[in-house]
């Protein structure tokens, strides 16, 4: 095989209180890439689609984490990278992270997997870390896992699945403005209180045990953000009014989606879900602000091969 084409999805990083940490992925949308051996040596990008990004390998998310993976192997060729940029740079769903795990997925498997899951994340890091100025993979696991991943430690790279409840779904509100991660993340605190810190891994615990035990009612008391929320959430028009209307529409929780603009809900079964879309789109449509509003199931199978 020369040539493969995928398809790496949206995900959602944090979910509440999880910073860092936990997230989950959507079955909605997701970047189209075609990865081809080449006879040059190298990573080449050759094609962007969608958004305007870097064709530079060096300086393209997909890129660095492309040539972080061919600084480990020994061949005699390159690669070829051609992007369908759908999910839009700064959305708060993993823009970059599907970036940098498409180009090293597609490579692995042009070259008959040589490295497992785990490694493909801690090559994808790298090209992360471009966008974000950090090392993190809350939206890098469960693009490249499915369904829901914590992240136990990213030096070495340790990533735990957790099991998805059947009827969980999530509705995404995507408030057509930008936020850069690199200024979401500045604008945290660096120290926080021991009562803050308590009840966030508190609620992690709890939203982990919740998850495995099927416990729609656990994850509703879980998806509590005392130490992130508070101080990101000014970024976000109107986030307390959506948070408020959807809780009262009968929503488990919602958050702040990443590092924002978009904002996730998670509900017990389709229906509800829908509502709550409905209730989204009723507080967005008195606005001057475009949003795009969609109900996902949790994708558990993470990214993937599309056949031509």
């Amino acid at each position: 095989m020369d040539s493969i084409k995928i398809i790496s999805p949206a995900t959602v990083a944090n979910v509440s209180c999880g910073y860092d940490v936990l997230g989950f992925c959507l079955d909605h949308a997701g970047d189209e890439m075609i990865i081809r051996k080449v006879e040059k040596k190298g990573i080449f990008i050759s094609k962007i689609e969608g958004y305007d990004l870097p064709y530079d390998s060096r300086e393209n998310v997909a890129g660095v984490s492309a040539l972080e993976m061919y600084d480990n192997i020994d061949v005699d060729f390159g690669f070829e990278i051609e992007i369908f940029k759908n999910i839009k740079p700064g959305s708060g769903i993993g823009s970059s992270a599907a970036s940098a795990v498409g180009s090293v997925f597609g490579m692995n498997e042009l070259l008959g997997r040589p490295f497992n899951k785990t490694q493909l994340t801690a090559f994808a890091i790298k090209g992360e870390a471009i966008a974000s100025k950090c090392e993190h993979a809350d939206n890098l696991a469960p693009a490249i896992f499915g369904g829901f991943t914590l992240v136990k430690s990213i030096s070495p790279v340790k990533v735990l699945e957790i099991p998805t409840p059947p009827n969980l779904f999530a509705t995404m509100v995507h408030p057509q403005i930008e936020i850069k991660t690199a200024e979401a993340r500045a604008i945290l605190p660096k120290q926080i209180s021991m009562d803050k810190a308590i009840t966030q891994w508190a609620n992690v615990g709890s939203l982990i045990h919740a998850l495995h035990t099927n416990d729609y009612q656990l994850i509703k008391e879980s998806l509590v953000d005392v130490v992130v929320e508070p101080h990101r959430s000014a970024l976000i028009p109107h986030f307390d009014v959506v948070k408020k209307a959807v809780l009262e529409t009968g929503a488990l929780g919602c958050g702040i989606s990443g590092s924002g603009p978009s904002i996730y809900t998670l509900s017990e079964g389709p229906e509800m879900a829908e509502k709550v879309a409905e209730t989204i789109k009723n507080i967005f449509s008195k606005t001057d602000i475009a949003f795009d509003v969609f109900v996902s199931k949790i994708n558990t199978e993470g990214i993937k091969i599309l056949k031509d």
